[in-house]
């Protein structure tokens, strides 16, 4: 099947994809789509993006560990500025 619809680009190169278009890929405000080029054309997809996470589970632990511990108070200024500075 093939569906031709049209849509202006804005001048940030925005393109509403045409209900028709989104209705028949099944897609709606927030999905993601992915863009590739064919030798017919442009091919758009819908598609699912997943976040990679920075830090692997043992980092993860790591900070977890170091968010939750406990660090020294210092009530005086002068002895604080004298830890800091012996660092």
């Amino acid at each position: 099947m093939t569906v031709i619809e049209t849509a202006k680009i804005t001048s940030k190169g925005q393109v509403t994809i045409p209900n028709r278009i989104r209705k028949l890929l099944h897609v709606q405000a927030g999905n993601s789509l992915a863009f590739g080029l064919s030798k017919e054309g442009v091919v758009l997809l819908p598609c699912k993006v997943t976040a990679e996470s920075p830090y692997t589970p043992a980092e993860w632990a790591k900070i977890e560990k170091l968010s939750t511990a406990k660090g020294k108070v210092y009530k005086v200024y002068k002895k604080a500025k004298k830890h800091i500075e012996a660092l």
